[in-house]
């Protein structure tokens, strides 16, 4: 079961709930499902008993002891236990990594978007349609690239416009171009000139304005890749840095980890195609490793809120959460010396290959290359 299924089967206790006259509530759109923090139980976690006590007049944990034993009857649910207040924690078993790294795998980099398996389960703070809008200044255009990049992948249609033309020389560096393509400015002028298209929803206009780029010289010198990490790893509100050690490959660059994990994984896969060793999906012994599959599992929650608060930065550090995390991993995916491949080196291979996905989709929202060697 995958956190969107998971979701949905929260979704389906508390409509039974309610059709049973346990509670008086009206069902919710979406169920927040995450990972559980440090020292959780379980393999998720779920805050709906909080949501819902207040409409239905209950306590917390009123509403999580009425859910429970619904949620224990689900198919994939092997256990249920009420932490907290009233958090909902749930165990799926041995198969929730091996159902996670399928999913993974058969979405590949589309992994976390709305169109297929995040369907209907959107977060409700993100519209229908987004106008952005941004002053002609290079990471003000690169972070509403990024956005509007975001944003699309969680459903939403979105028109960009900004406030001037931006100059060929460091709009070319960028990958900043004027109604080339999908990801690219609408219209220059004003915001009235990105027009949604008949029968939008709901239509937002959000201005774009993160603190400027200080040196220009200085961003461009690092070219399109190490420049655009630059200007949106920091937060809006930060001063983006422009050192040249963004182009350096030593682990302290976290661009560079992040590139060298995502290119570690493709010559892992090449490696083991040499060695007739394909990957299957199973249980993972990931002492080394445990933060890997949580951070997999949360990429779809990553994606949304980075969609919902405009906020590139929140992919950008999550990416390189994965690749710290994924790198312990991939030195133990295939077999050594006259070892011969087993089971467990294929689910290995297949845990480095979603993360691969992962890494690759998130540089491609970020506008970023993932490079097969490095």
């Amino acid at each position: 079961m995958t956190p969107v299924e998971l979701s949905r089967t929260v979704l389906r206790a508390v409509r039974r709930a309610v059709e049973d006259g346990e509670l008086t509530v009206a069902v919710p759109e979406r169920a927040l499902v995450t990972v559980p923090g440090a020292g959780g139980w379980g393999d998720y976690a779920t805050n709906i008993a909080l949501q819902l006590a207040g409409p239905a007049g209950e306590t917390p944990r009123r509403v999580a002891e009425l859910l429970r034993p619904r949620l224990v009857e689900a198919p994939g649910v092997s256990g249920v236990e009420i932490t907290g207040p009233g958090f909902l924690n749930i165990s799926l078993g041995s198969t929730a990594s091996t159902l996670l790294v399928e999913e993974i795998l058969r979405r590949g980099p589309r992994y976390g978007f709305v169109d297929d398996a995040l369907a209907g389960d959107r977060h409700t703070s993100v519209a229908h349609s987004v106008r952005l809008h941004a002053p002609r200044e290079p990471r003000a255009l690169v972070v509403m690239d990024v956005v509007a990049r975001l944003l699309r992948s969680q459903g939403v249609l979105v028109r960009t416009s900004c406030e001037g033309r931006p100059e060929p020389e460091w709009a070319a560096v960028l990958g900043i171009g004027i109604s080339i393509g999908i990801g690219d400015i609408d219209a220059c002028g004003s915001r009235s000139e990105a027009l949604v298209p008949p029968g939008a929803e709901t239509d937002v206009d959000v201005d774009v304005r993160p603190v400027p780029a200080p040196d220009l010289a200085a961003l461009l010198a690092l070219g399109r890749d190490a420049a655009r990490w630059a200007l949106l790893h920091p937060a809006a509100h930060d001063r983006p840095r422009l050192a040249a050690d963004h182009l350096v490959q030593r682990e302290t660059n976290p661009l560079f980890r992040v590139r060298y994990a995502y290119a570690r994984t493709r010559a892992v896969s090449r490696n083991a195609a040499d060695l007739g060793l394909t990957a299957q999906p199973g249980d993972v012994q990931e002492e080394d490793t445990p933060l890997l599959t949580p951070l997999l599992a949360d990429h779809p929650r990553v994606l949304a809120r980075a969609a919902t608060h405009h906020s590139p930065d929140l992919l950008a550090r999550h990416l390189v959460a994965v690749a710290d995390a994924g790198l312990p991993l991939l030195a133990a995916t295939l077999p050594l010396g006259d070892e011969k491949p087993l089971a467990a080196h294929r689910a290995r291979l297949a845990l480095a290959e979603a993360a691969g996905a992962v890494l690759a989709g998130g540089l491609s929202l970020l506008g970023i290359d993932a490079p097969q060697h490095l």
